[in-house]
């Protein structure tokens, strides 16, 4: 590793992101209560999540678990109180005590304005044992793997946040990035081939996975900056990468 790849350490989060879907507080809370029960599975950090408190003794009190009648009252708090179609906003975390460990998640759900996005976007830990774990492809595209079947969404991306910004200016007001680990719905149209050392996979029969690099992705490196861009021509070329649409 040069000078240059020292001096610089990306920070990453996961989401996946869909258009305006009404779905009910019990139809929000079934599809989170998939994803807990599977987020168990994808990594030891992710195995327990709780809901925000005053202060972290009064968080770990709150713990999020995925009996339904439990989930549904927690969807319901979340719910806009002024707009019903602005739908429902959650949030929680792993409980972790390290602040360098902590991993949390973000949800807007059920929302169907014309004028709102849904999406369940996860931060990450930085540092440690646990990012040391997460911060891995195979890790990483699990992660992907299991929101998406949860939530059915448009699109969604693992992604360095320094590579976010670098791709920012580039992109089109609402189309998906392409990142180290990148989710697009099978209605966008199928992936075409790409260059090694990129893998594609199958999300069910809900969409596909393309994996950049088995390696941590990384904009000190021009290589993977250069792959990625390349990937993402060609994805445009295909027409995969048109702004989110509204589903009906």
């Amino acid at each position: 590793m040069n000078k240059e790849q020292r001096a610089v350490t990306d920070s990453y989060s996961a989401g996946v992101y869909w258009g305006p879907r009404q779905e009910s507080s019990e139809d929000c809370a079934r599809r989170l209560a998939v994803l807990i029960t599977a987020l168990a599975t994808v990594d030891p950090s992710f195995a327990r999540w709780f809901q925000q408190g005053k202060s972290r003794k009064d968080a770990l009190k709150r713990s999020i678990g995925p009996a339904s009648a439990e989930l549904e009252s927690f969807v319901r708090q979340g719910r806009d109180r002024t707009f019903a179609d602005l739908g429902f906003s959650l949030g929680g975390w792993n409980g972790a005590a390290d602040e360098y460990e902590v991993s949390g998640f973000l949800i807007a759900c059920g929302g169907y304005s014309e004028w709102v996005n849904n999406h369940c976007v996860f931060t990450l830990p930085s540092r440690g044992p646990s990012s040391e774990r997460v911060l891995t492809a195979p890790v990483l595209t699990r992660l992907v793997r299991e929101t998406a079947a949860a939530w059915e969404p448009d699109w969604g991306v693992a992604i360095s946040e320094q590579h976010r910004d670098l791709m920012k200016p580039h992109r089109a007001k609402g189309a998906p990035y392409v990142g180290w680990v990148t989710y697009l719905a099978r209605h966008r149209g199928r992936v075409p081939l790409l260059p090694a050392p990129v893998r594609v996979e199958n999300v069910e029969d809900k969409g596909t996975l393309i994996i950049l690099t088995p390696e941590r992705f990384t904009v000190s490196n021009p290589e993977h900056v250069a792959l990625a861009e390349r990937v993402r021509e060609l994805l445009d070329r295909a027409g995969l990468l048109r702004p989110l649409q509204p589903q009906k």
